[in-house]
């Protein structure tokens, strides 16, 4: 089975706690703090592996999981930071988290995005040192790490596409013009999933997509429709297949323009690719007739028609030139690049807001400020005063006098309840 679609969870390390310790040694007269760092948590990094082909290897859904940070130690000794934990994917994903909106694209080999941050680690008690604090007896813990969930979809990186009714010969001039091996039948729907081949000629090399057969109603999701056209976004040309002698009676005319329409209303930009219309099955006509309907054609559309016959090889020659004359060179890119940038917005995390839940109680809501609490150990009366110390110079406190706060009413934040007394100085 081709795989097109995954979904997975990902979650980044916890960041290393930071530690209380201090300094104690012999014939030593002064000691001090020397609680050392948390390590920050490993990250979760997509990587574009041109090796694989499809999202099988996550089918039944998958989670992953980097790494936690390691905690302090004394003698300033600081927690290690793990490795990224590297996710591969094939060339052609698509990223979405649909909890906040962000997408990235993974096109080529190398190009790697954090999808998952490891959480920061805590800051050791040397740290919080000062000269009015010279022995603090408290440390941060560290932060959990990002958590997403993530949908996966894989749009074919392919240069030309096949595309057409079923049973138009797509498979079959495949399977000629590159060493592709697609199922060939003489019924419809033989293609269930999309094929690709290879064309090469001197220093190019091109990718040409078998898109399994269109229908009617194809844009709107009948069949497989919107599973197949999506993997039509990428290319960069398209090449209509289209039975000159079907088998069902059926007017060629009408058989193409009913793939058109369904290109034209999926929309995409399916509509506005440069295209070659390819007559299969001409073996079946006289030789001045088929040379007819190509000359009717070129008129009609006014693009490349080309005649050709996967079972004499008629027009291959010429298929294969117009398809390396019609795809455009692409410029070089690094491979080692990221997948997309992100912009970091400062103070988005400092704003914060007071609500007043009942007589003497205050909910208090903002990420900054609710990461500041998952730090810190309330029930440590020496980080209680320094959270009181930080509260205050991030305007918290004045925030909550205005609301009608008073010293020892009840604090909530994040879901801890405490009581705030800012008015003590911290010794």
């Amino acid at each position: 089975m081709f795989h097109d679609r995954a979904r997975i969870h990902v979650r980044g390390g916890d960041g290393g706690n930071g530690v209380v310790s201090f300094r104690r040694e012999a014939h030593v007269p002064k000691g001090g703090p020397d609680g050392g760092d948390g390590g920050r948590g490993g990250d979760v990094v997509l990587v574009c592996d041109p090796s694989l082909r499809d999202l099988s290897a996550f089918r039944r859904g998958a989670h992953f999981k980097a790494k936690r940070g390691g905690h302090g130690q004394g003698a300033n000794k600081h927690g290690a930071t793990p490795d990224p934990l590297e996710v591969r994917v094939p060339p052609g994903t698509v990223v979405e988290d649909p909890a906040t909106g962000d997408r990235w694209e993974l096109l080529r080999g190398g190009q790697r995005t954090r999808v998952a941050a490891g959480g920061s680690g805590g800051r050791g008690n040397r740290q919080f040192a000062t000269a009015t604090r010279q022995a603090p007896r408290f440390a941060e813990r560290g932060l959990p790490g990002e958590e997403r969930r993530l949908e996966l979809r894989l749009r074919l990186r392919a240069d030309a596409g096949l595309v057409g009714l079923p049973n138009a010969g797509k498979s079959s001039l495949l399977a000629r013009i590159t060493r592709a091996r697609p199922k060939v039948a003489e019924y419809p729907f033989t293609t269930v999933e999309p094929v690709l081949g290879t064309l090469e000629r001197d220093d190019r090399q091109l990718v040409v997509a078998d898109i399994p057969g269109l229908i009617e109603g194809a844009s709107a999701g009948a069949g497989l429709g919107h599973e197949f056209l999506a993997h039509l976004e990428r290319c960069r040309l398209l090449i209509h297949v289209l039975d000159v002698v079907p088998l069902d009676g059926s007017d060629p005319a009408a058989n193409h323009a009913t793939v058109e329409a369904e290109l034209g209303e999926y929309g995409h930009g399916l509509s506005e690719l440069p295209r070659i219309l390819c007559l299969s099955k001409v073996d079946l006509l006289p030789a001045p007739e088929a040379d007819a309907r190509v000359g009717e054609w070129e008129a009609r559309l006014g693009i490349p028609v080309v005649a050709t016959s996967a079972a004499t090889g008629q027009g291959l020659d010429r298929l294969r030139d117009a398809i390396f004359a019609h795809v455009p060179r692409e410029e070089a890119v690094p491979s080692e690049t990221p997948a997309t940038h992100r912009v970091y917005r400062p103070g988005a995390r400092d704003a914060f807001r007071v609500e007043r839940t009942g007589a003497g109680a205050y909910r208090v809501r903002g990420p900054g400020i609710e990461r500041l609490i998952a730090r810190h150990d309330v029930d440590n009366e020496e980080a209680l005063r320094y959270l009181e110390e930080r509260l205050r110079a991030l305007g918290v406190v004045k925030a909550l006098e205005a609301a009608g706060f008073e010293p020892g009413d009840e604090v909530e934040i994040a879901g801890i309840v405490f009581e705030l007394d800012p008015g003590a100085p911290f010794r």
